[in-house]
């Protein structure tokens, strides 16, 4: 199901489009929440301190590939607005290798500097040798992200943002149950959540990638359009450079704090652990609203509809707003839901509250969505400056 964010009712198809991104975020923050619900629930706090110290690592290295892959996304949604086809597949060519090449760097990059990190994130010795082999696995599976978030933001690209929650909906269901057997039944520990993680994310990368190429060969590169062209490759790099910057600056800034919490000792590591979580949780469908909303202006620019785009900023942040105000109630009322899910009540982590976590929504959330689409618009500010005397 494609939507067209260039004519309509603007709050109701952005809206349309956001959904689907909220929900497959959320099931994306699955694949990390399983391996805390089993980790913490069965194999003790150790364990959960562990993967939860790794989870912020991955996760800011999961948003700087994010970043990029939503940047050339928002390059091929300029040219898919504005009909050039050809430059569409083009870009889809560059974009692929560039990030690709991206995403080996850094998986290089994290493998030779693993005792750096864990130095870097003041890790307790006694709990090393756990993060370790939970992170010998789990970077495998950068591979598998890059792969998954490039074709979903392709199809996002062009209005397409069910395929990629179809994709996401299975393998989050194949990692609960591989969680489960790989902790439980196969008692392989930290390593058995880190197999299941990474299988899963296999799943959901190949597939849609696959199901891209097959289903949608107006964005295949033919053999004339494996080419460089300057001009294309620095618009992509504009968009992609800043937009991974906007993604990943705060969970930098987690990563740091992650940092400053290690040195307090395992059980508040593992209380942090399960508080990230459900912060993850709040701000990630304020967020996904502004990934939509900078779709929206991609699209629209390429269409050359700057009326458009001035109304849809309005609604934007009139409805960011309101996101933020529900979801920031609804954390601080189910903050003894989270810690039964999160925690084994059994054990001296069950005194932790979400409430730190859920006051602090409206702000996180809200300056995530305004980030989002603020990172957009600037981006798109330097192609109007240099390209046309436009102004949004």
């Amino acid at each position: 199901m494609q939507h067209s964010l260039t004519q309509g009712p603007i709050t109701k198809n952005i809206l349309l489009f956001a959904l689907p991104l909220m929900f497959g975020n959320l099931l994306q923050q699955m694949y990390n929440i399983a391996d805390t619900w089993v980790v913490g629930r069965f194999l003790g706090a150790d364990a959960l301190a562990a993967v939860g110290s790794s989870y912020t690592l991955m996760t800011f290295l999961t948003s700087i590939l994010l970043g990029l892959c939503m940047g050339s996304g928002a390059a091929v949604s300029m040219q898919y607005g504005s009909g050039e086809t050809e430059k569409m597949r083009q870009s889809v060519f560059q974009s692929f290798l560039l990030i690709a090449s991206i995403a080996l760097v850094l998986n290089l990059l994290v493998y030779l500097g693993m005792n750096g990190i864990l130095w870097l994130l003041r890790v307790p010795a006694e709990l090393c040798p756990l993060m370790k082999d939970y992170l010998l696995i789990i970077f495998l599976g950068i591979a598998a992200t890059f792969l998954y978030n490039y074709f979903a933001n392709l199809l996002r690209a062009i209005g397409n943002s069910v395929v990629p929650l179809a994709f996401l909906a299975v393998s989050a269901i194949l990692n609960v149950i591989l969680d489960l057997v790989c902790v439980l039944v196969l008692d392989w520990g930290v390593k058995g959540a880190a197999v299941a993680t990474v299988f899963s994310q296999y799943v959901s990368g190949v597939g849609i990638g696959l199901y891209t190429l097959k289903k949608f060969p107006q964005l295949c590169p033919k053999r004339t359009d494996c080419r460089w062209d300057r001009k294309n490759l620095a618009n992509i790099l504009n968009l992609s450079v800043m937009t991974s910057v906007q993604q990943s600056i705060m969970n930098f800034g987690i990563l740091m704090v992650q940092g400053l919490v290690n040195s307090f000792g395992t059980v508040i590591m593992a209380a942090f652990a399960a508080a990230v979580k459900i912060d993850s949780f709040a701000y990630m469908p304020v967020q996904d609203f502004g990934n939509a909303f900078s779709t929206y202006v991609a699209q629209n620019y390429g269409a050359g509809q700057p009326d458009r785009i001035k109304k849809g900023i309005r609604s934007a942040g009139l409805t960011s707003a309101v996101f933020c105000i529900v979801i920031s109630v609804l954390v601080c009322a189910l903050d003894v839901v989270f810690n039964f899910f999160l925690i084994n009540p059994t054990r001296t982590l069950w005194g932790i509250t979400v409430w730190g976590a859920g006051l602090g929504v409206p702000g996180a959330a809200l300056g995530t969505a305004l980030a989002t689409v603020v990172g957009g618009l600037l981006a798109l500010a330097i192609l109007l400056l240099r390209e046309s005397p436009l102004s949004i």
